[in-house]
């Protein structure tokens, strides 16, 4: 992360767009959801903050938020999954990181409302940057609380020497345009057509400074801009060339000739959205018809030089990157495949090949792939064959806009499971374990840099809110209103998501069946025929929504249909229709909270990883135990974990069975070395029904301390 920034009304066809409207397309767009990356990775991030330095008391909360939906599945598993998942990415958004700002470091716009927060980029990182302000506001945040979108957005505008509106001009010049995707898509959410006018002001003035640049500027013998990828700002997510095989220019990309005047994927598609953005903008404004065209136009012919100058048939992907020499490189970057779909970039034969050729991991979809030479699957670069959960989002939505049901149903377990099983959203995962993980750099012909992957990542969060918005209900704006698409897989059951704020409407909209095709629509008991809701609308109403058409196979791989499967998209042995053997659980797959997390940096553990961050009160690590009967009986209780506390006492943590406390449990200690593991057994802990959870948490009375791998569950034999 960068020290060196403070902050960071008529139908018309969008050219270039077949068929598409643009006020279909504004829908799209909002669909595309998070993109981007936190900031230039050439520095370690500071502590975490809840508030920015300087931050005022009166701005430390956003006294303006209404109260967020919750979200409710019928049945109790994918309530478990998912909807854990939802209520902590909802905490993460609307209290961990909502802050307070100070005015002399953010509001170079005078356009700030004073009693309204900021959303910053996360726990390890306390400003908004331009970036994470416009990912996160467009992900979630103008929906759920658009008074602190319309702050973080206006955070990262200022004024040019004329005292014309601009977003700032920072170290981060190729990514400056997503802002206007982001704004267009505020207006779309709320109508707010003061803030449109000063949203067209800003995006016309950048696109100009963006045009005429000399650094992340046109290049016109391509038809493209150059500049890094709108992700990539560490040279870790680029092959050689433009790198080299130790990275002895810098961490950073754009300090790199061959970055700074390259051309990639993603930053052209971002450009172009841009474009249609703005003459969105204008043609509500009631702008001049040429000034509309002269944008429609740009957006065209950049529409255009993509699809020459990246689309691969050899592939069928287009390329990440064209060097200036006309290098080009045939890798798969995930933001950039996103976009294509998302942006109508690609067409219908471009899509479906881009969905049938893509490369996933095994925990998502990767930033960049495959790996560069000069990294590994044992260290993985930090923006190179790993995955960052902004990046699943995109891929996510974009899956779900296509009627991907099973990939996209996976995508978001993914996520679901790994925020779970995490205390929360972090930056960065190892794509082949889950693992929390930040990635390598080089420092040298010998030296990797291993970074932290910093918690309470705020896109991470957004990203899944929109996967559950945008992609699971299908939520999308137009000036005229909030459309529906959902997409509910098989074997999730039906939802509801209640309490969602639109406008001056609160609704409640519940799903049933599964599948993408909508059979039956109806608001308030009563058929209404467009799948859509006024703009106007006013008051609570209830949108039911029955869908067909849906896929039945089996996406965790555990030879039980997801129709059938009782734990869906829980991989492991088929035990009890699909659900984990409760004879032995790791403890990576647990329900982990308070700060409990993956790691893999001692030996001698089991499974994919083991669990540390048990050194403070209200860390817990909670385990849903499937049994075959509901009748009371008991259970003995194995875990195996590590003990190499100096002082050579045992240590304390609280057993508890469906979130009551049981009893003390002690954990003696191993030896002198955190790579050893014993195991310890407790014995007659009582439990009821077909899936009582038990759970182990550091608790008032206890001094905790150690280090989990798995535990086991076993009934007393006669």
């Amino acid at each position: 992360m960068s020290t060196s920034r403070t902050r960071p009304h008529r139908r018309r066809r969008a050219v270039g767009l077949t068929a598409v409207s643009a006020l279909a397309l504004g829908t799209v767009l909002y669909g595309a959801g998070a993109v981007g990356a936190t900031g230039t990775a050439n520095t370690p991030a500071g502590p975490s903050a809840k508030t920015a330095p300087g931050a005022t008391a009166k701005t430390a909360a956003n006294t303006a938020a209404p109260a967020p939906p919750t979200l409710r599945f019928a049945n109790p598993d994918s309530q478990a999954l998912y909807g854990t998942a939802y209520a902590s990415a909802l905490t993460n958004l609307l209290t961990t990181n909502t802050i307070g700002w100070d005015p002399a470091v953010y509001n170079k716009s005078g356009l700030m409302d004073p009693d309204v927060g900021i959303v910053r980029a996360g726990g390890g990182y306390p400003q908004p940057w331009t970036r994470d302000a416009s990912v996160n506001s467009w992900n979630a945040t103008s929906l759920l609380a658009p008074a602190l979108a319309r702050n973080t957005l206006l955070s990262a505008v200022d004024k040019n020497a004329d005292g014309q509106l601009q977003v700032q001009q920072d170290d981060q010049q190729w990514d400056q345009v997503i802002w206007v995707t982001a704004a267009w898509n505020q207006y779309l959410v709320t109508g707010d057509r003061t803030f449109l006018r000063d949203a067209y002001e800003t995006a016309g003035n950048t696109l100009k400074v963006r045009e005429h640049a000399t650094t992340a500027g046109y290049n016109a013998t391509y038809g493209l801009f150059d500049g890094a990828s709108f992700f990539n700002d560490g040279i870790a997510g680029y092959p050689a060339p433009p790198a080299d095989a130790t990275e002895s220019v810098s961490t950073g990309s754009m300090p790199w000739p061959g970055v700074s005047t390259g051309m990639f994927l993603s930053t052209n598609e971002v450009y172009y959205a841009a474009y249609v953005n703005a003459a969105n903008m204008a043609d509500k404004l009631g702008r001049p018809a040429s000034e509309v065209r002269a944008l429609d136009a740009r957006a065209a012919a950049l529409k255009k030089a993509i699809n020459k100058h990246f689309w691969n048939p050899r592939t069928g992907l287009y390329n990440y990157m064209l060097l200036a020499d006309g290098t080009t490189g045939a890798y798969q970057e995930g933001t950039g495949l996103a976009f294509a779909v998302l942006f109508g970039i690609a067409n219908p034969a471009q899509t479906r090949s881009i969905l049938s050729h893509a490369q996933e991991m095994t925990w998502g979809m990767p930033d960049t792939y495959p790996n560069w030479a000069r990294y590994s699957d044992e260290q993985p670069g930090r923006h190179n064959a790993i995955v960052w959960p902004v990046v699943q989002g995109l891929w996510a939505k974009a899956l779900a806009r296509q009627g991907a049901q099973q990939q996209f149903a996976s995508e978001t377990a993914r996520l679901a499971q790994l925020a779970d099983s995490n205390s929360g959203f972090w930056e960065i995962y190892n794509g082949h374990t889950g693992v929390v993980d930040g990635g390598y750099q080089r420092l040298g012909d010998d030296v990797k840099f291993h970074w932290g992957s910093q918690p309470d990542q705020t896109w991470s969060a957004t990203a899944y809110l929109d996967m559950i918005d945008s992609g699971l209900f299908g939520l999308g704006f137009t000036p005229q209103g909030v459309t529906f698409g959902p997409t509910l897989p098989t074997g999730w059951g039906d939802v509801t998501l209640s309490g969602l704020h639109y406008r001056d409407a609160t609704l409640t909209v519940a799903l049933h069946g599964a599948g993408g095709t909508i059979r039956s629509f109806t608001v308030d008991g009563k058929r209404v025929p467009g799948h859509s809701l006024p703009a106007d609308l006013r008051g609570s109403h209830v949108v039911d929504i029955t869908l067909t058409g849906g896929v039945d196979q089996d996406r965790d791989g555990d030879r039980v249909s997801d129709a059938r499967d009782a734990c869906p998209d829980t991989a492991g042995a088929i035990a009890l229709n699909g659900c984990p053997d409760p004879e032995h659980i790791e403890a990576e797959d647990a329900l982990n909270t308070g700060g409990v997390k993956t790691n893999v940096n001692h030996t001698g553990y089991s499974g994919r990883a083991f669990l540390d961050g048990l050194w403070s009160q209200g860390a817990t690590s909670a385990y849903t135990v499937h049994r075959d009967t509901a009748a009371p009986g008991t259970l003995a209780v194995t875990m195996r974990y590590a003990n190499a506390n100096a002082n050579g006492d045992g240590r304390t943590m609280t057993l508890s069975v469906d979130g009551k406390a049981v009893r003390q449990v002690t954990f003696p200690k191993v030896s002198d070395s955190w790579d050893d593991w014993g195991t310890v057994t407790f014995d007659n802990v009582a439990v009821s029904g077909r899936a009582p959870v038990i759970s182990l948490s550091y608790g008032s009375g206890d001094n905790g301390s150690i280090n989990l791998d798995w535990a086991e569950f076993r009934a007393p034999t006669d």
